[in-house]
Parts: C-alpha cells; structure tokens; sequence
C-alpha cells in the first residue's frame, strides 16, 4: 500500500507531500492543475521511462520518494526487511539526464526500481482502452490471466528448436548450379590458402625479423662493440678481465676484514653476473647468419600475407579459421544430401514435438477464455452492462512465436446483434468499463496492493458512472485504489479526497494538492457538477451524493 507521496520540482509542481489511505483515494481538480503530475511523479518513482522535460523550469533536479506498507512478503525478504516493515522508494531526475535512485537509502538502479514498480503498484490510464483495440494484446491479456507462462516457455524451446532446423536445411537446400559455383569457390579459396601454409604467429616473428636485416649493420656494430667492452681481444683487456684482476687484489685481504671480505663477495657476484652477460653478446654475436637476399625474401613473404589478409582476414590466425569454415562448408554441401536427409527426420520431430507443445497451451487458453469472459461478463454486469455479450475467438494459425492460436475478442453492446471485434463496435465509454473489468479481473491474481486509475472514466456519465464509482469502491476493499477523476460519482465514493489547484505567486505557477474534510468536498462535488458557479441547490445534490456513497460503502464493510 502506498502511504506517502513526496515530490519536489515536479513540471509545475514544486514540493507537495501526498498522505494516502487505505480504500479509495481520489484526486480531483480543474484541467491542467497538475492532477496528471501527481501520477507521473508516482511512475517516475517506480522506474518508468520519463524525460529531464519533467524538471521544474528553473531548477537542475527533481526528486520523487513514496512510502509503502504491507509490502509482500517475497519483496520484503529481497530487500532485507520484514512484510510489517516500510519500503522507500527515491528517484533524483538530473537535468543532465543523471538518475540516482534508492531503495531503503541503499544505491539502486532505474531497472531496480521498475521490478519492483510493477510488483507494488498497477497503473491504469485513460488510453491504456485503446490496447483493447490492438487485436495483437487480446492473446497476451489472456496468457496473463490463464497463467500459461510455464507452457508457453515450453513452446517457445521447442518452436526454436524447429525453426534453428529449417534455417540449416534451407541453407543446404540450393539448385545444382548455385550448388557448383558455391564448390568452385569453396576449392578456390581452400587451394589458395593451403598453397600460403600459413602458421599461427608468422607474421609477428616475420615483422621482428625484418625489423632486424633492417637494421643488421647497427645490431651488429653494437653488439660487437659490447662484446669487445666487456672480453677486449689479444691486445687489450676487457671489463671481465679487470674485474678477475680486481678480485685477486682483494683476495688476499678479505679474510683479514670482514668489511674487505663483504666487497670481495660483492665483486664476486658482478662478476658472475658480468660474465653470463659477457657469454649472451658472444653468442648474439655469433648467431647474426643471414644471406643477402633474405630480407627480400621476408618483404615477399609479409606481402603476399597482406594480400591474404585484404580477402580472408585481418591476421593469420583469422585467415586459419576461415580455412577451417571453408572446408567444413565444402564437407557439408558434399555431404547435403545425407545430411539433409538426417535433417529432415529431426525436423519432422522437432515439429511433432512443436506441435504436441502448441496443442497443450491452446487447450490451457481455450479452459482460461472460457473462465475469462465468465468474470468479465460478470464485472461487467456489476458496471451496468449485464445485456452486453463478451466471447474469446479462436482461430487455428501455423505455428508462430506465440503458438497455434488467433486470439480475437469478441462482443455485442446491444441485443439481438451479433458478436464483433471489439474496435468495431465498442464506443469510448464502453471500452473505458471493459477495461475496468479486464484490469480487476487480472488484478486479481497478482499481489500488487495498489491501484492506479488515470482519467479512466472518459466517455462515462450518468449511471454508468454511478457504476463504475461503487465498482471502484469494490476494488478498494481488497486493494487500495487512487484514481484521478472529473466525475463527482466517483469522487463522491472516496474514502480519501484530494483536491489539485494551480495558482500563482510571484510571477510563477505553483501547484498544490489538499486533503478536503467533508464541507470542502461538498463544495468541491458542486464545483464538478455545475462548474465554477457554485448554488445552494448544487450544493445539496452534493450532499446528496455524499450521503449515498456513505450508505453504499457502508453496505460493502
């Protein structure tokens, strides 16, 4: 349940504090005060996508906070508190398109607080109608009211499963011309790569070696030189050779000190080290072997790999891999007719099982249609539509994503005509009260303990709207509900009234949203009956339509 609604530098709201009650909630004021905003806060809060649009003018933030209660008891266990204790729920709405978003104060993210969004509270607005009109939901509304998910993913396996079979046999499947020019190039490529030889990591050891004939004469003089540095030659002595000379002029004092005796040591150990040094220079030394034209040989060799590497790669290793492809490409269009063959049998399977899959979860829809349209005709009767027919139409399809079924809703408004699509003959009105009774009737089976209702009494007046207002005060018994309305019916049912003003002050406009007590919303029910002349006769139809919610909710405890 949702207790506390905080918004700040909300459009034009800028702070309001909103205290919900359980029962039914309603929020009434005159078009553009910011009734609308009041709702959008409450998205925004539960991870919906919104805009920096949504930020007060003037300000760099906005920041949204609800409070709720009663929270079930898996979401509670998930965010590390019990069923009896409160869930705050925090979003800040940058103006550089930042979002930072808590959950009990702990950092979370935007698709954090969308799960837990749709699990706390469902929104139902005044064009959420217009789905019933997009044939494509009908199947999804009852998928999700027979609970069907489990036969579906069961599908969905081995529906995949089929249709991964048919792409591999119609990629087999070609004529015989298409079937030789593909083996021709399939040979080509496989020849002319296997004539490279190429072996993984050449062309790093080609590019060193190249590097080296390049500069060969400056290796050699260096190393050369290094070497005579360290070994000298017959006429001169090297570093080596005076550093043996340095340590037999210690030698015969370094038992006479212990301090002569540490440098001794230390002179052994460069020297050791000097010498391994000096033996690695003789033997670069001594491996600098190649022939004149091997650098050209080299150049060739990195050539004719960048050339590959243009058709079939950007390195040797790639190129080896499509080597590979090829010649199981070529072993596979050689082998296709048995291999189509053994494909064929698994499909033929695959589709029996798809199909025996498919046959199950339309069986499941068609008992869950049956069910569906006996609640909804039943809600609809509670909202003063008792003569209006209600059916779910199947129709037998090939086997898609989403089974075997055509699922179409059918309905008459009038008696004595026949069964039509819903867009064809349902009015606004209509179409308002059916999705009432869709929402309660798949409300129903979930945990979610808020309501939401936006402007969803569009097209309804009079009785109808007498109707919809007790069926709201209905719902609110098992689930709060908030529901944004110009109908004094409905605001006449609530057990909680708000009221939503736009004013300004200071050149700027501000909104603010008051709780009424029984005279303000008196006057408040006059004001959405007659408009802003308020009489004493308009005032006592309020009263009047006061006292009748009084008795009807009365008649619900």
């Amino acid at each position: 349940m949702l207790n506390l609604l905080h918004i700040e530098n909300i459009a034009i709201i800028e702070q309001a504090d909103i205290v919900f009650e359980p029962g039914f909630n309603a929020l009434t004021g005159e078009t553009g005060a910011g009734k609308s905003i009041v709702i959008d806060s409450l998205s925004a809060v539960l991870g919906q996508r919104t805009s920096r649009d949504l930020i007060r003018t003037g300000s760099e933030k906005a920041f949204v906070s609800a409070c709720f209660s009663r929270v079930p008891a898996a979401i509670a266990e998930d965010n590390g508190i019990s069923p009896d204790d409160e869930l705050l729920l925090q979003r800040e709405i940058h103006s550089d398109g930042r979002n930072i978003c808590r959950i009990n104060g702990r950092p979370a993210t935007v698709a954090q607080l969308r799960m837990l969004g749709t699990a706390l509270l469902n929104i139902h607005g005044q064009h959420d109608g217009q789905q019933l009109l997009d044939e494509e939901q009908h199947i999804q509304y009852l998928d999700s009211f027979g609970r069907v998910q489990p036969l579906l993913d069961a599908y969905h396996l081995s529906y995949h499963k089929l249709t991964d079979l048919q792409k591999r046999i119609r990629s087999l499947q070609m004529d015989e011309a298409e079937k030789a020019r593909r083996m021709d190039t399939l040979r080509y490529q496989i020849a002319e790569l296997e004539r490279a030889e190429l072996k993984a990591g050449e062309e790093e050891e080609l590019t060193s070696r190249r590097n080296f004939l390049r500069n060969s004469e400056k290796f050699i003089s260096a190393v050369s030189e290094a070497d005579y540095c360290l070994n000298g030659d017959d006429t001169s002595s090297g570093a080596l050779s005076l550093l043996s000379q340095t340590q037999g002029a210690l030698s015969a004092i370094r038992h006479l000190d212990e301090s002569y005796g540490a440098l001794y040591d230390r002179l052994a150990e460069v020297y050791s080290e000097v010498y391994d040094l000096a033996d690695t220079l003789r033997d670069r030394r001594d491996s600098f072997d190649f022939s004149p034209n091997e650098l050209d040989e080299v150049e060739g060799r990195l050539d004719q790999l960048y050339r590959l590497k243009k058709k079939y790669g950007p390195s040797v290793e790639d190129m080896l891999d499509y080597l590979e492809r090829c010649r199981t490409q070529l072993s596979a269009i050689t082998d296709a007719d048995d291999t189509l063959i053994d494909l064929e049998r698994q499909r033929a399977a695959a589709e029996k099982k798809a199909r025996n899959d498919a046959e199950k979860l339309s069986l499941a829809r068609h008992a869950a249609a049956e069910e569906l349209s006996r609640q909804i005709l039943s809600e609809l009767t509670q909202l003063d539509m008792g003569k209006i027919r209600f059916a779910v139409d199947f129709a037998e399809t090939d086997l898609t994503e989403s089974g075997m079924d055509a699922v179409q809703f059918l309905m008459s408004a009038n008696a004595g005509e026949a069964l039509k699509p819903i867009h064809k003959i349902a009015s606004g009105g209509e179409l308002a009260r059916i999705m009432l009774a869709m929402k309660n009737v798949l409300s129903e089976q979930d945990q979610v303990g808020t309501m939401v209702f936006d402007e969803v009494d569009t097209g309804v007046s009079g009785r109808a709207a007498q109707k919809v207002a007790e069926k709201m005060a209905r719902i609110s018994r098992q689930k709060q509900v908030l529901c944004v309305t110009h109908l004094p019916q409905l605001a006449a049912m609530a057990d909680t009234h708000f009221s939503v003003e736009k004013g300004e002050r200071d050149g700027r406009t501000y909104t603010k949203v008051t709780l009424l007590d029984r005279t303000q919303r008196r006057q408040e029910l006059a004001r959405l009956t007659g408009g802003s002349h308020v009489t004493e006769t308009m005032l006592s139809g309020a009263e009047e339509l006061l006292h009748q919610a009084e008795e009807y909710r009365s008649s619900l405890v």
